[in-house]
């Protein structure tokens, strides 16, 4: 066999006996937990910063699992006599996933233990150097066009994952599927899963990805948004999609090659003639803060017709900032200072075309709920929510099914039972006889707080699914001294609220 020289790309991996390979990885422990019992959590959060030395001085002692992970992890080379330990070498050799250089063999891709949602030993595949998380950019593989570089798993990924509702699925769709981390996770429940990219290259990762994961194979089409998959139909479309807004696509693992925030839009409006009745549609995004234009009123005008929709804004930059992260990403802080500044300039100017004045970062999550009345809210959440919330998604989904077709008298009669682990916080001054509100706080989900009044409490507190909504007012009315009929009026509101947000979960009859 022909050794190619380590400046030029040798050619991708084989997955014809990924089994082999799988087995070997196992049997050395190299899986997610294996490598942080070896490393410890300082080492192993190190690598998450593209910083290697604590795990280079975790593994000097030449252990199969040691080796495998300076092969992998570090990707440094390790002696023929070394690996013969950890892996079937003939095999890797001549499938490609190890190369010679010299009297030491090297790894041709990135392989990256990752646990699967049910705690399963997956491995994710991508360019050599291109693991997500470190600072300085996105490093290099050698011989690879930096354009069609293919990028493992990384907070993106592993977010949009925690995002997505799992219910068991007859189809989905990874759209952008990069080195195939959701496609995945989509393989646990979906009974057939189509992915697509635009990158021929990232196809073979993800094929890579799936085989050595030991899941069923995808249906795997080359091109952009939904022109593979024709007029195709998905319970579930899943994108992490090349979200970045720049003044020009350089890099297909992040720039959508589309104006402003376009890409992102398309996505969106196009999703809802490629999703089955109930099904879902969820993706990571970036949207323009414009001039004069409210950002929740222009992406609500996004969402397609018979669709509801929940847009929720983790955080925002300014365009500053923004160029900045990207710029870094592209490895042009270590450029020639005169081009850094130009290509800065560019960003700016495209802005100022444009009157972008921040860049918000978020998730989307769409139903297609074939309703005339959708639901479509649109909100900044900064804060800290538990994950995975795919979950919790679902369920706000299910609560708007509920209060859409709940009139105010319909809502009287049904039953409420409060949330789990949601808690009741008195604020006011020490030694005051009456707290000057009352917050309940929720410890799931979202994670939100909302203030409300002493009825609010009172029947927050008395729901556990037995009595009718109306019921429990006329009791706090009767406590309270109050006209039971003006109780009835003025209270459903609030019980909307509670409901929307999460505080109460409606229990069906």
């Amino acid at each position: 066999m022909s050794t190619p020289p380590l400046s030029e790309a040798p050619p991708l991996p084989a997955p014809d006996h990924a089994e082999h390979l799988r087995d070997a990885l196992r049997a050395a422990a190299f899986t997610a937990d294996g490598c942080l019992d070896l490393l410890g959590a300082t080492a192993y959060a190190a690598l998450s910063r593209a910083e290697t030395v604590p795990a280079l001085r975790a593994t000097r002692g030449g252990s199969p699992l040691e080796s495998l992970v300076r092969l992998f992890l570090l990707q440094r080379p390790v002696t023929h006599e070394r690996l013969r330990a950890a892996l079937p070498v003939d095999v890797c050799l001549a499938d490609g996933w190890l190369v010679r250089d010299g009297d030491e063999l090297r790894a041709t891709v990135d392989v990256r233990p990752y646990a699967g949602d049910g705690g399963e030993d997956w491995w994710i595949v991508s360019d050599l150097g291109c693991a997500v998380g470190g600072a300085g950019g996105i490093g290099t593989a050698p011989g690879v066009d930096r354009a069609d570089l293919v990028l493992g798993v990384g907070g993106a990924s592993t977010t949009l994952a925690g995002l997505t509702v799992r219910d068991p699925a007859g189809s989905a769709l990874d759209l952008g599927t990069g080195s195939g981390v959701q496609a995945l996770h989509a393989s646990r429940h979906a009974t057939r899963v189509t992915a697509t990219d635009v990158n021929a290259r990232a196809l073979h990762f993800a094929r890579l990805t799936l085989a050595l994961s030991g899941a069923p194979e995808a249906d795997l089409r080359q091109g952009s948004l939904f022109e593979p998959v024709g007029e195709d139909r998905f319970d579930l479309i899943v994108s992490n999609p090349p979200f970045v807004i720049s003044p020009a696509g350089r890099f297909t693992y992040r720039d959508g090659g589309m104006r402003g925030d376009d890409l992102c839009r398309t996505l969106v409006q196009q999703s809802a003639a490629h999703l089955n009745d109930g099904g879902y549609c969820q993706l990571l995004a970036n949207w323009q803060h414009t001039e004069g234009e409210d950002w929740r009123e222009r992406l609500a005008g996004w969402v397609p017709r018979g669709c509801d929709a929940w847009i929720v804004q983790r955080e925002v930059q300014d365009i500053t900032q923004y160029a900045e992260l990207w710029l870094r990403d592209g490895g042009d802080h270590r450029d020639d200072p005169e081009r850094y500044a130009a290509r800065y300039d560019a960003w700016l100017d495209e802005f100022e075309q444009r009157k972008v004045k921040g860049i918000g970062f978020g998730w989307i999550t769409l139903r297609k709920s074939g309703s005339d009345r959708p639901a479509i809210t649109a909100e900044e959440w900064p804060h800290p929510v538990e994950q995975p919330l795919g979950a919790h998604i679902k369920d706000w989904f299910v609560r708007q099914d509920f209060l859409r077709t709940h009139d105010d008298a319909a809502l009287l009669e049904a039953r409420f039972r409060l949330a789990d682990e949601v808690v009741q916080e008195q604020v006011g001054l020490p030694g005051a006889e009456d707290p000057e509100h009352v917050v309940l706080r929720a410890n799931r989900g979202m994670r939100r707080a909302t203030k409300v009044d002493t009825v609010g409490a009172g029947f927050a507190g008395v729901c556990d699914g037995t009595l009718p909504a109306g019921r429990i007012l006329d009791a706090i009315a009767q406590l309270l001294g109050e006209d039971p009929v003006i109780l009835r009026d003025r209270t459903p509101e609030s019980i909307r609220l509670l409901v929307e947000q999460g505080f109460l979960d409606p229990v069906e009859n």
